[in-house]
């Protein structure tokens, strides 16, 4: 990051460091945790096993539906906790907001497109605005802009979902089955459709989603399954499926020779391209049957000893069912430890890091075994997790660190933030591109890029969990980029353009959504408090909130100098001298908010 102070980190404009665009994301400074002496003093030593918990189960939760539970539900199944989403969710219960959150959005996203020509040609000659996906494989640097533009649809999706769990699930699928998109996989049609193929399971069927992956053109890239040959067996793919994604490493489970008669059984699967040289080939998958090992291939005592053999009556060449027989072996040996697996990384994600004994045996055993009474289906689990008790007990609010993803999308959306209608698609994509690039790498979480197969350490990293995403490094950053946001002129874009929050549209927002007997921002007390219960994951003292209010005041101590400054505005909303008094005003207390450690809480 280079040195200097704060504000000149801030207030410079396109040549400030924060406006250069990084190399490759592959080039990203890295941040040893490990050397972090402020975050090994602080952070946890050992899970917390003495901490007043939630002994709530899992009956179904019949209390009131109050605004605090109504935002705990959305910051919990999407990315923030928008003000139409709150209007949506009033006059109903909490069973009714639950099954029409647990649904996908009413449109399927476009694909992404060539924001990207006006500054690096599309070697494939695909035209501005249209989308790349299918085109011919790139030359040059045209993979690493198409992996921008993915990853920049990817953020826009999560940034205008419906009000669905959607696209925080397919985030959750990502941290736990993730690829490598630009250090690894290398190819963004592929990757697109892994995406994608997130999509079309992550309320489905957990059984078949595996079956997809394991043949999968992303994964045969990322995890070297399309050279896994019959007179050279890679372990690579067949080893993740049984450690990471399915059976766990826990226990006595499978074992070295598993892993090896499991990736026989993947021999002979491979990716074809388009290219210059063969435009009319498609993207695809395919089974190469004399690559295959048509060898028996026997399993420990764990699998009950099972085989798989080849199906020589299967048109589609020797072997190519062999897939289906080794999802479908692991998951009836393995099926208490694939569910209680899946179970407690749901629970980690949405609800806390920290299972103790009870909370295994009331909620993580029961949920696993309707996942598998449900035959793998997903949705009943959701369900049956965000409708109980436990769920909306207040031990489990507010607990949760945001990852960088959810605090900056979370972010937008809280501030109703909208990009300009007058933005080009160049626009658009290089926002996102700065996004992921800036914003969220430099805070050790690039969408699409994990640091490994295990995903990102919040996942899996004990004792530490979501507490690892803030440290020395991290927290500055978070800071500084907030309020590099919040500055009069906004967010750089490309040379020129700038990217805007409109503080003085978000209040009068909330002025809208205000019932009786208060209805007006106009009193400070009133416009503090509802900034407090969207952006602060914990509410604050009367003093706190009096602090905030005097930089709202400017200073001064009656609360009518912002009554005057807000009723001279609304009464002359073309006035630049009075809309310039509310909007600094606001931007000075907004700033300071957003860096009080309760906005990274959900």
């Amino acid at each position: 990051m280079g040195k200097g102070n704060k504000s000149d980190f801030i207030l410079n404009d396109e040549n400030d460091v924060v406006e250069k665009e990084l190399s490759s994301e592959a080039n990203q400074p890295t941040f040893d945790i490990n050397e972090d002496k402020i975050f090994r003093k602080y952070a946890n030593k050992s899970l917390p096993l003495n901490k007043k918990k939630s002994r709530a189960g899992l009956t179904p939760y019949q209390g009131a539906f109050t605004k605090k539970h109504k935002t705990h539900l959305l910051r919990r199944l999407t990315f923030g906790s928008t003000l139409g989403n709150m209007q949506s969710l009033n006059g109903i219960t909490a069973d009714q907001a639950v099954d029409a959150m647990i649904t996908k959005n009413a449109v399927a996203p476009a694909p992404p497109i060539n924001y990207y020509e006006n500054f690096y040609p599309d070697s494939a000659l695909v035209p501005y605005g249209q989308t790349w996906v299918g085109a011919e494989r790139y030359v040059g640097s045209t993979r690493a802009y198409r992996i921008y533009s993915l990853k920049g649809w990817w953020l826009d999706n999560m940034m205008h979902q419906d009000m669905t769990i959607e696209e925080k699930m397919i985030l959750f699928f990502h941290s736990q089955y993730p690829i490598e998109m630009y250090n690894a996989s290398g190819r963004p049609n592929f990757q697109y459709h892994h995406v994608e193929l997130f999509r079309k399971h992550c309320l489905g069927n957990l059984k078949d989603f595996v079956k997809e992956l394991t043949i999968d053109g992303a994964m045969l890239w990322y995890l070297n399954g399309r050279v896994n040959t019959k007179t050279a067996p890679d372990e690579n793919y067949a080893r993740e499926l049984q450690e990471l994604f399915t059976v766990g490493k826990e226990g006595n489970t499978f074992n070295e020779p598993d892993v090896l008669a499991a990736a026989k059984v993947l021999t002979g699967w491979r990716t074809r391209e388009k290219t210059a040289a063969s435009p009319t080939t498609p993207w695809e998958v395919y089974f190469s049957a004399g690559s295959h090992d048509t060898t028996t291939k026997t399993f420990s005592s764990y699998y009950n000893n099972a085989t798989i053999s080849p199906d020589n009556s299967n048109p589609a060449g020797y072997g190519a069912n062999e897939v289906d027989d080794l999802v479908d072996m692991i998951f009836t040996h393995g099926a208490q430890d694939i569910a209680k697996l899946f179970v407690r990384r749901l629970y980690r994600f949405f609800v806390y890091y920290d299972i103790d004994a009870t909370v295994e045996s009331t909620i993580i055993t029961p949920l696993a075994q309707t996942l598998i009474n449900g035959n793998w289906e997903i949705e009943p689990v959701l369900k049956q997790l965000f409708k109980s008790d436990h769920f909306f007990d207040v031990a489990n609010m507010d607990c949760i660190i945001k990852s960088p993803i959810e605090y900056f999308i979370g972010l937008f959306r809280n501030m109703n933030f909208e990009i300009p209608a007058t933005a080009t698609h160049e626009h658009r994509g290089s926002f996102f591109q700065r996004l992921n690039n800036n914003y969220l790498a430099l805070n050790s979480q690039s969408l699409g890029d994990p640091p490994n197969v295990s995903g990102w350490p919040s996942s899996y990293q004990i004792p530490f969990f979501n507490q690892i995403w803030m440290n020395t490094d991290t927290a500055p950053k978070r800071m500084v980029y907030t309020d590099y946001f919040m500055r009069s002129a906004g967010a750089y874009v490309r040379p020129g353009v700038y990217f805007k929050i409109d503080l003085i549209g978000l209040v009068e927002d909330i002025e809208l959504t205000l019932a009786p007997p208060v209805t007006s921002v106009s009193d400070p007390n009133v416009l503090i408090s509802e900034f407090v219960d969207i952006f602060l994951g914990v509410g604050l003292s009367q003093a706190s909130k009096d602090y905030y209010k005097t930089i709202l005041l400017s200073g001064q101590s009656s609360d009518f100098y912002w009554t005057f400054a807000w009723n001279d505005y609304k009464a002359n909303p073309t006035n630049v001298t009075f809309r310039n008094i509310v909007e600094t005003r606001l931007r000075n207390m907004f700033t300071e908010m957003l860096r009080l450690p309760e906005h990274h809480l959900a």
